[in-house]
């Protein structure tokens, strides 16, 4: 009887590594999940996660999939006002499909022939900030964000007395579109809102790719990049007051990407969510 005793304290102990009813311990558990996305002291069964955890990694993984292989649709995803409002211009790259796009990232790296013609002829040049908005590798994230971040982006550039081009939609794109972006319109900064490639964190993470009059010799080089933009990371107010400092900094120094350093608004970035 008692060697089988000792099995199952040693049974409970292996499924629960910690023990929550000690005093101040499940405070402090919860105070650093709190901190990060990450699944920290999930406990375990054996030498697996518990069914719960599991359950949560296959939840999040099916979003992940779900974010990388959806097509962006403007009134599915932004709704007929928001695509009214901001005068979307519809284009795409040269990947004409989710799988081509997936398996030739140059092809999206790149305007179609129609797509340059009717950016060019919708679009004028030589403004002050050029905004574009990419599925990339995450639609949820883009659909998440970009409807709240884009009225606070453009409200700031008006307050700065700043020209905004008409904002485009790029199907199946990739950063370095950015280089034809600045070829076909020469604006001073260009910005690139994309969908980040999603982890089993979050699908909806936002990146903004900047740069300052880019070109077709162009590199990662020389580009800025804002990322983490979602709930619990870069909250849209935020990143758009860093956006718009960046591009300020840009239009001061003339240049962009790794020579420039980002001077962080002095606003204190809202607290993570719990």
């Amino acid at each position: 009887m008692a060697r089988g005793k000792d099995k199952e304290k040693e049974k409970d102990k292996i499924a629960q590594p910690y023990d929550l009813s000690e005093p101040g311990l499940s405070a402090i558990v919860n105070k650093l999940r709190a901190q990060t996305p990450a699944r920290l002291l999930a406990g375990r069964s054996g030498a697996a996660y518990r069914t719960g955890t599991q359950m949560e990694l296959r939840e999040a993984h099916a979003a992940a999939r779900d974010a990388v292989r959806a097509e962006l649709n403007l009134l599915t995803n932004f709704g007929e006002d928001f695509v009214r409002k901001w005068n979307l211009l519809e284009v795409s790259s040269q990947a004409t499909t989710k799988d081509e796009y997936l398996l030739r990232p140059d092809l999206g790296r790149h305007l179609t022939d129609s797509a340059r013609v009717k950016i060019s002829s919708h679009c004028a040049a030589g403004q002050d900030l050029q905004i574009s908005i990419g599925d990339g590798l995450s639609v949820t994230a883009v659909a998440t964000q970009v409807p709240r971040l884009l009225p606070v982006l453009c409200a700031g550039a008006q307050a700065r007395s700043w020209s905004v081009g008409s904002i485009c939609v790029i199907h199946h794109c990739r950063v370095g579109i950015l280089n034809e972006i600045g070829e076909l319109l020469k604006p001073r900064v260009a910005v690139l809102l994309i969908g980040e490639r999603p982890g089993l964190a979050t699908a909806e993470s936002l990146s903004a790719y900047m740069a300052y009059r880019p070109k077709a010799s162009d590199t990662d080089a020389k580009r800025n990049l804002i990322s983490n933009i979602h709930a619990r990371g870069v909250s849209t107010e935020y990143a758009a007051q860093r956006i718009l400092n960046l591009a300020a900094l840009m239009m001061k120094t003339h240049e962009s990407g790794c020579q420039l350093r980002e001077e962080l608004p002095t606003v204190v970035a809202p607290a993570r969510l719990p």
